[in-house]
C-alpha cells in the first residue's frame, strides 16, 4: 500500500482539480480511493472534472472542509479556496465501492440506500464478500439516523468519518463522490480489505466535579432539564457564567472549551455533546443526540490542549493499532478550530512529531463518527476521529 498527499490554493478549481490529482496519483499505478477535501469558494464540479481528468473513474469520496485543512506541508487555506487530497494505491487486495445519495423524508432510509447503492456497485465488479470498514460523511443535524440506516444494511461493521461544513453553518457545504455532487444527504466508501483500518474518537477533554441526570427532552436535542433544574440554568452553575453569557448563539462559542459529555458503558469514550444554542426558556439545544436518564458531565479543556489535542489522540490510536500505519485521516471538529487560527501549522508540526512521515489528511467537520472498544459506531461533536489505515 502507499499513499500520497497532494493540496493546491489555485484560484481556478478545475486546474487545482488537476494539479492535486496528478501529485496524489503519481506512483500509485491504480489508485483504490482518493479523499478529497475542498473549500465551499471552489466550483465542486469544476474541482471534480479537473481530478477526473487525472484519474478517470477511480473512487473519490469527500466534503467541504471548514476554512482550510491540515497536511504534512502545515494549514492550507486561502481566499481563493483550497484542496486537498489523499489518494491509496498499490494495494492489489483493496476494494472501495462509493456510493452518494441525497436526503430522504426519512433521513435512516437515506442511509439505507447509500449502502444497497454501494454494495451493488461493488457486486458489479465481483465483490459479493462482506465489508470490513465504511467510512461516512454525511449532512450536520441528523448523524446519528444516517448512521442507523447503514448499519441496518450493512450490519455493525466499523464507521469513520464526519459531517461536512463549511465558514459559518451557512449550509453552503457539499459532499460528493466520483459520480454525484449534494448539498443535503450521505456518501460512503465500503472499504473490502484484510488489512487493518483502526479508529479512535476522541475530544480530549477532562471531567469536571459537575454531572447531573437528563430529566426531560424535546426532540432528540434540546435538553429541558438537569436534575429538576432548567438545563441552561444548570449549566451557568456549572461554569459560573451568566445568561447573558450564553444567550442565543453565543453558546456555541462559549462552551467549546467547557462542553457537555456522556460515557459510554465502559468508560473507553467520552461522546461530547456541543451546547449550541442557550434558548430564552432556559433550555439548550446541543449538537448530538441525547435521551431521558443520560448522566451528562461538564467537560473543559484549554486553548494550548486544543493545539495538542491531534497528536494525542493518534499517540492513543498507535497504541491501540497492531498494523503499520501507511496513512491517517483525522477528522477535526470545525468549532474547535475557531479557537485555534493562527496556531495550526504548530499543529500540523505536532502531529509529524507523532507519526514521522507517514502521510495524512486532516479536514474540519462539524460531527464526526467513530468507533468505541465494544460498544459500536458512536456520533459526537467537538471531537477528533483519528483513522489508521494500515498495510
Amino acid at each position: 500500500m502507499k499513499a500520497n498527499v497532494a493540496w493546491s490554493t489555485e484560484e481556478d478549481a478545475k486546474i487545482a482539480g488537476k494539479n492535486i490529482a496528478k501529485k496524489a496519483v503519481l506512483d500509485l499505478n491504480e489508485t483504490k480511493i482518493a479523499f478529497l477535501f475542498s473549500s465551499v469558494k471552489y466550483n465542486t464540479k469544476k474541482l471534480l472534472e479537473g481530478t477526473k481528468e487525472i484519474m478517470g473513474t477511480a473512487p473519490i469520496i469527500g466534503c467541504t472542509s471548514s476554512g482550510g485543512i491540515v497536511v504534512p506541508d502545515g494549514y492550507i487555506s486561502s481566499q481563493n479556496g483550497f484542496a486537498g487530497m489523499m489518494a491509496i494505491g498499490k494495494d492489489e487486495e483493496l476494494f472501495v465501492s462509493t456510493a452518494a445519495v441525497e436526503r430522504d423524508r426519512l433521513v435512516r432510509v437515506a442511509g439505507r440506500k447509500a449502502a444497497e447503492n454501494a454494495l451493488k456497485k461493488a457486486k458489479k465488479h465481483d465483490r459479493n464478500d462482506r465489508p470490513s470498514y465504511v467510512y461516512v460523511i454525511t449532512t450536520p443535524g441528523d448523524e446519528e439516523e444516517y448512521i442507523m440506516g447503514v448499519q441496518d444494511v450493512l450490519g455493525d461493521i466499523p464507521c469513520f468519518g464526519g459531517s461536512m461544513a463549511d465558514e459559518n453553518m451557512s449550509g453552503k457545504w457539499r459532499l460528493y463522490n466520483e459520480e454525484k455532487i449534494i448539498t443535503d444527504g450521505i456518501v460512503i466508501a465500503l472499504f473490502y480489505t484484510g488489512k487493518e483500518i483502526t479508529n479512535i474518537l476522541d475530544g480530549r477533554y477532562h471531567e469536571t466535579v459537575f454531572s447531573g441526570t437528563v430529566k426531560e427532552v424535546s426532540g432528540k436535542r434540546n435538553i429541558i432539564r438537569i436534575d429538576g433544574a432548567k438545563s441552561l440554568k444548570k449549566y451557568c452553575e456549572w461554569t459560573n457564567m451568566e445568561f447573558n453569557d450564553v444567550r442565543g448563539m453565543r453558546m456555541s462559542q462559549a462552551s467549546i472549551l467547557r462542553p457537555l459529555g456522556i460515557k459510554t458503558v465502559n468508560s473507553d469514550t467520552t461522546l461530547i455533546r456541543h451546547p449550541l444554542n442557550g434558548n430564552t426558556d432556559y433550555t439548550i439545544n446541543i449538537g448530538n443526540d441525547v435521551c431521558v436518564n443520560t448522566t451528562v458531565v461538564q467537560m473543559e479543556i484549554s486553548k494550548d490542549e486544543l493545539i495538542d489535542s491531534p497528536r494525542l489522540v493518534l499517540r492513543r490510536l498507535n497504541n491501540k493499532k497492531i498494523g503499520k500505519a501507511k496513512a491517517y485521516i483525522i477528522m477535526h471538529s470545525a468549532s474547535r478550530k475557531k479557537l485555534m487560527e493562527g496556531r495550526l501549522d504548530e499543529t500540523a508540526r505536532k502531529i509529524k512529531q507523532e507519526i514521522g512521515d507517514v502521510p495524512f489528511i486532516m479536514p474540519f467537520s462539524y460531527g464526526e463518527y467513530g468507533r468505541g472498544n465494544n460498544t459500536g459506531n458512536l456520533c459526537g461533536g467537538l471531537m477528533i476521529s483519528a483513522t489508521a489505515i494500515c498495510e
